[in-house]
């Protein structure tokens, strides 16, 4: 019974493990253990942040829970310069080393998006949206518990606060150059292709790394008109405004990178069958549809927090749009019904696969 009690204490508790990161984020810690260049003890932290004397234990604690969890280390230094004592000294860990804001690679825009206010709300309306029981109230009218809370969808309350969009566009270009990490593993996957469009791919951040790995292609970036307008333009990269329901750049391959999974299975049919006809007429020997994106339950060897991860992303899809996280079974489902004849999926890293779908 105690242990059950225990289990349902943490997670309910959780929720302090993500508060606690978050102002880690506000407080750019990373970034001043990483500038001090050595460890840093608990006052050099402190006095660094500039927190008062009668705050200091609560800094300590906030310390205590993010070593725990992995986000910083710990280890021991000379006191006061006396090799005889020693005191414990903060550094950092890789997953702190993520949260640097002078690495194009950073993930604090996600860590600050996903833990913004107007992503938290929505969660304290999903019983009641999902009963639908609110007559009275234009809730269970909503699509999703996120308009529940604002009455509007994701990307309209973005163009209403900048700074949530803005913050939300960093996110998702930290997330492209995280790619270019392990993009050169795949580069015998762009092998024959000539072409490839880019579809919702924002500022062109992946098009960038991969016409970088693989010189001779010719990337498009399709993307909404207002989010490509004015964007530099390079030999290697082009950008191009639509519609990606009604119409796709004629091109060898089509990239739908981290797309799918925002939408309902009857619009990403929709997208498919798009895609396929962007890609009948070119490479026939060839030609493909690329998809970067989450599988779930796709091996045996994900560990229990990988899986976690997955599950969680696809709450959040069901709780800010239409869109979820799919297993095998449930692309396969989607690429017969676009017409389709046969897929692979190779897996890229813990969370993410790379599916390519053939005609």
């Amino acid at each position: 019974m105690f242990q059950a009690q225990s289990h349902l204490y943490n997670h309910t508790f959780n929720f302090i493990s993500s508060m606690s990161l978050k102002c880690t984020v506000q407080l750019c810690i990373p970034d001043v253990i990483h500038e001090h260049k050595r460890p840093m003890t608990l006052l050099e932290l402190a006095s660094a942040l500039q927190i008062h004397p009668s705050k200091m234990t609560c800094l300590y604690r906030l310390m205590r829970v993010l070593v725990h969890s992995g986000i910083f280390g710990e280890t021991l230094v000379p006191k006061n310069g006396e090799e005889e004592e020693e005191i414990k000294a903060y550094v950092l860990t890789p997953p702190s080393c993520l949260l640097l804001n002078d690495k194009v690679t950073g993930l604090s825009p996600f860590v600050a998006i996903m833990l913004d206010p107007a992503l938290v709300s929505p969660w304290h309306f999903l019983g009641d949206w999902l009963q639908g029981n609110n007559h009275d109230d234009c809730r269970d009218k909503l699509n999703n518990s996120f308009e529940a809370a604002h009455g509007v969808n994701i990307w309209d309350y973005g163009r209403k606060n900048p700074e949530f969009g803005n913050t939300l566009n960093r996110a998702m270009a930290g997330d492209s150059q995280l790619m270019n990490l392990i993009i050169k593993d795949y580069k015998e996957t762009f092998e024959g292709i000539n072409s490839l469009v880019d579809v919702g791919g924002g500022t062109g951040a992946m098009a960038r790394i991969i016409s970088d790995v693989c010189p001779g292609l010719k990337c498009t970036v399709l993307d909404l008109p207002h989010v490509v307008a004015g964007l530099p333009e390079s030999e290697k990269v082009k950008f191009v405004g639509g519609d990606m329901f009604e119409s796709i750049p004629s091109a060898d391959a089509v990239l739908l990178k981290l797309l799918l999974h925002g939408w309902s299975d009857e619009d990403c049919v929709k997208v498919l069958r798009t895609c396929k006809e962007a890609i009948a007429g070119k490479n026939k020997e060839r030609g493909k549809v690329m998809i970067m994106d989450i599988v779930i339950g796709q091996t045996e060897d994900d560990d229990a927090q990988t899986t976690a991860t997955k599950l969680f992303s696809d709450m959040l899809m069901m709780t800010v749009g239409p869109g979820r996280e799919r297993t095998e079974k449930e692309w396969e489902k989607l690429f017969l019904e676009a017409g389709f004849r046969r897929y692979k999926i190779t897996p890229m890293f813990e969370l993410r696969s790379l599916i390519e779908v053939f005609p």
